[in-house]
């Protein structure tokens, strides 16, 4: 049973339903075999990819597959705390799941003995970096030709005051008179397979369930935002 929330009107005046407003290009970074750009919000996102290439030491090679590698980071002054330079507990964890959600889409039996490196890099951060890092590199791993079922597209639900939400901004996240939940999502959109579903905060089954299926027309309609970035590239090459 659903409780009644007291949260009836977003602090930025957007619906329920409504993500942040959305930037995203594709070939941003000349010298990268594939790159793309993902803005949501005041969270921006660069990712570039090198290879395939052989993998290195050789021992590490599988000659029936190749190996996805990401790497997630955050600059020092992407936020508004200065954040320490260097890899993190947090951002070896990112990078763990940024993989892991990109990994059923690509068809890594193309590439063996070979690996495919996917370098995030978080310029501005505003709640749903992690989000933001998925969304630029299944663009820039589509830029970089890597064979792919499918884009993967990412996104925060949350339920705030028991009242279900797409993409929390900081805001959000912070008002702590409220119980307050962040629920990263992961989805490939064609299938609806959730690829990554992690979560802070406390809510009930019910609500879990229910923000999982409310955030899923927002993470379609963001996955053509993916969509038309690529195309806008090449009609303009």
């Amino acid at each position: 049973m659903m409780i009644m929330s007291t949260y009836k009107k977003r602090l930025d005046g957007r619906a329920f339903d409504e993500p942040r407003q959305i930037e995203a290009k594709a070939g941003v970074i000349k010298k990268a075999d594939g790159s793309g750009y993902f803005k949501i919000g005041n969270t921006s996102a660069y990712a570039a990819v090198y290879g395939p290439r052989e993998l290195n030491p050789r021992h590490m090679q599988n000659p029936k597959k190749g190996v996805l590698r990401c790497n997630y980071n955050m600059l020092p002054f992407s936020g508004s705390d200065r954040i320490r330079p260097g890899p993190s507990r947090r951002s070896k964890e990112i990078s763990m799941v940024t993989e892991k959600a990109l990994w059923p889409v690509v068809n890594l039996d193309d590439y063996p003995n070979a690996v495919v490196d996917v370098f995030i890099e978080l310029t501005e951060t505003d709640a749903g970096s992690r989000c933001a890092g998925i969304c630029a590199a299944s663009i820039a791993l589509a830029d970089a030709g890597i064979t792919m079922k499918d884009m993967v597209v990412a996104v925060s639900a949350g339920v705030l005051d028991h009242q279900v939400l797409v993409d929390l901004n900081g805001d959000e996240e912070h008002m702590h008179q409220y119980d307050v939940a962040d629920i990263p999502v992961a989805m490939v959109p064609s299938t609806e397979e959730i690829t990554l579903l992690q979560m802070d905060g406390k809510v009930s089954k019910e609500e879990l369930f229910a923000a999982i299926e409310y955030v899923k027309p927002a993470l379609k309609r963001m996955a053509e935002i993916q969509r038309k970035a690529l195309k806008d590239k090449y009609k303009t090459e």
